[in-house]
């Protein structure tokens, strides 16, 4: 749906209007024979029929295109009330900007912050009426610390409370005992896992380097024998010489 004509200030060009709603533009698309629609009033006119509402030219939503920029500008440009005139709202802005005015107007009716409340107030009157709210909680006047809510305060009950409380936080805490002792089952054996295969890996570096140096002194004993074999010679050699 538009924008109700009844809000804008002034002369309204007929090309700026819903050729459905008969209302300003909201969100326009023109189809390709250019008469103009707000998008939400063509979609649904097109579940139902494949023509133009105007001239009766066959469309679809694919051949839809946004305002030609001119015609967009002059729709931007039109001067409309706040939709909270009503209400006491005096403002009047161009289309362009009433949405971000409107989202900010004092006199915008919203709904009450509190939960359980169904009560919609103006936003300047906002804070007085949380002040008083029936649903606005509190904390409890006994000192127990507990926050209520005003509808709540004649069941409230600070040792049922405090009792409740105290459970919970056992409760929480029992399980935060029982996580930080998984916690450290966990790494405890992922560090046990990690001293076995480290044992592992020193044990076969152990016995690499007794294998390693079997194999020296098997070349030192080969080495030595080699080298009396040789002295022997030379000895033998020398005596040879000698008889010579």
């Amino acid at each position: 749906m538009g924008y109700d004509i009844e809000r804008f200030v002034g002369y309204v060009n007929e090309g700026l209007l819903c050729s459905i709603c008969r209302d300003v533009l909201e969100d326009p698309l023109q189809a390709p024979c250019e008469h103009a629609f707000c998008t939400a009033c063509i979609h649904g006119w097109l579940v139902h029929h494949s023509n133009c509402p105007e001239d009766r030219q066959a469309i679809d939503v694919s051949v839809l295109r946004p305002l030609y920029r001119y015609m967009k500008n002059d729709l931007n440009r039109l001067q409309l009330h706040c939709k909270n005139r009503e209400y006491g709202c005096e403002m009047v802005c161009s289309l362009e900007s009433i949405d971000r005015h409107e989202r900010e107007c004092e006199y915008s009716q919203i709904p009450c912050s509190n939960a359980g409340c169904t009560i919609q107030v103006e936003r300047r009157n906002l804070d007085v009426h949380l002040a008083v709210c029936e649903y606005r909680s509190r904390e409890c006047p006994n000192g127990c610390g507990y926050t209520i809510l005003s509808a709540e305060d004649t069941q409230h009950n600070c040792v049922a409370e405090l009792r409740t409380e105290l459970e919970l936080l056992r409760s929480e805490m029992i399980c935060r005992v029982e996580e930080a002792k998984h916690e450290m089952e966990s790494r405890l054996d992922s560090q046990r896992r990690h001293m076995v295969q480290k044992e592992s890996i020193l044990q076969n570096e152990i016995e690499e380097l007794k294998s390693q140096m079997s194999r020296m002194m098997s070349d030192v004993r080969s080495l030595m024998a080699a080298e009396r074999q040789h002295r022997q010679e030379l000895e033998q050699a020398e005596l040879e010489k000698r008889e010579l």
